[in-house]
């Protein structure tokens, strides 16, 4: 299994445990991420693209593994995906720009590039 995919598990798998043991605390952090996501003026695609380049920028390897995925299945591309990671290297710099590297495990595994 993929590095990528085990980030993802893991987001299920520490949800899950926060849901039995903290309940009330998680519901109210679910709820209040179903509310802000359920804004009208922007698009998910590009909801989830703002999110990647936070991901990126939190150096969160489980929030770019999620955040690449949902983007990828709201329709975002590759260079929409890369491009919101270069926005978190812009104003985060250095370090930011290393994050890179999950962002492409994440990118090559959900939206592979074409043989040529």
């Amino acid at each position: 299994m993929s590095n990528v995919r085990d980030r993802l598990e893991q987001v299920t798998a520490v949800t899950r445990r926060l849901r039995r043991d903290y309940p009330d605390e998680t519901r109210a952090f679910l709820g209040f991420l179903q509310k802000a996501e359920e804004g009208k003026a922007l698009n998910l695609r590009f909801k989830e693209l703002i999110n990647v380049a936070l991901a990126v920028a939190a150096q969160c390897e489980w929030c770019i593994a999620f955040h690449v995925e949902q983007a990828v299945k709201a329709g975002a591309g590759r260079d929409e995906v890369v491009e919101a990671g270069f926005m978190a290297v812009v104003m985060h710099g250095g370090p930011a720009y290393m994050y890179m590297t999950p962002l492409f495990e994440a990118l090559d595994e959900f939206l592979p590039e074409p043989e040529v």
